[in-house]
This record gives structure tokens, sequence and C-alpha cells, in this order.
């Protein structure tokens, strides 16, 4: 007998479904939050007392932060609980309208943030005075339309 059998018969299944939306934001503000403090996984986890595997999959929001380990976090990453919620929407984000063009954290901001690179411009953006990110904005949409 296989597994997911087994589990069939005692009436449970295990869950097959994707992450909710709360806990990729969460997820995303505490990598986020990590990285712009220059911590790596490793630390953040031991200071939290969690393992290495499980604060990646708190940071892909594969696995739900308890509230003691969110409080723990937080303390490790000198924030407020209350900071990994901060811009999270009153409702799931329509699929479609999350992945749109200009739209949301959930098709643009998370994956931008999630690589190295995205985060450093970011960091190099928000300082920029507005004329020269203006500037900025139309050379990176020169790029993205001579490249299609």
């Amino acid at each position: 007998m296989r597994v997911a059998e087994g589990f069939a018969k005692r009436g449970w299944m295990p869950p097959t479904t994707t992450p909710h939306f709360v806990d990729l934001y969460v997820g995303a503000r505490l990598r986020g939050r990590r990285r712009s403090l220059g911590l790596s996984q490793a630390h953040v986890a031991k200071a939290a007392g969690v393992t290495f595997p499980q604060l990646q999959k708190y940071e892909r929001g594969a696995n739900r932060i308890s509230a003691s380990k969110l409080y723990a976090l937080a303390a490790v990453l000198r924030c407020g609980v209350a900071w990994f919620f901060e811009g999270l929407p009153d409702t799931a984000p329509d699929a479609s309208a999350a992945s749109a063009p200009g739209n949301g954290w959930g098709g643009m901001v998370h994956p931008l943030l999630m690589h190295p690179e995205g985060l450093a411009l970011v960091r190099a953006f928000q300082p920029l005075p507005p004329n020269c990110k203006a500037q900025v904005l139309a050379l990176v949409r020169a790029l993205v339309d001579e490249g299609s």
C-alpha cells in the first residue's frame, strides 16, 4: 500500500494547494528585510531558533510562520511583528490582475525583490532626485522596447 492510499483510508490527505497569498507576502517581507540588513539565512535562522531549511520555506511562503516564530524573527530583524503585514491587501489579489504589468506586489514587486539585482536596483533608485528617477525609468523602458 502506498503512503497516500494509507492517508486516504484514514480520511486525511496531505495538502496539495498552493501557498496562501498572505504567507507569500509575509515570506517576501521576511526575505527583503533580511537582505536589506545584509544578514545571511543561516544567521537569522540560528538567532530565531529555526533550522536553515525552515527559514527558506518561510521566505518562499511554503510554510506558515507561527506567531511565536514571527515574534522571534521580528526581534532578530529589528522590526515589529506588524511590519510583516504592512501594505498587505485587504482581500486576496485576483491571479490575473496580480500578474498584470504595473499591478501590485503579487505580479511585479515580489519577483523583483527576490533577486539580488532587483534589490540592488531598488536601493540605488531610492535616493535619486525625481528628475534622475524619470531618466532611469525612461532608460529602462527603452531597454525593454529594444529587447522585444
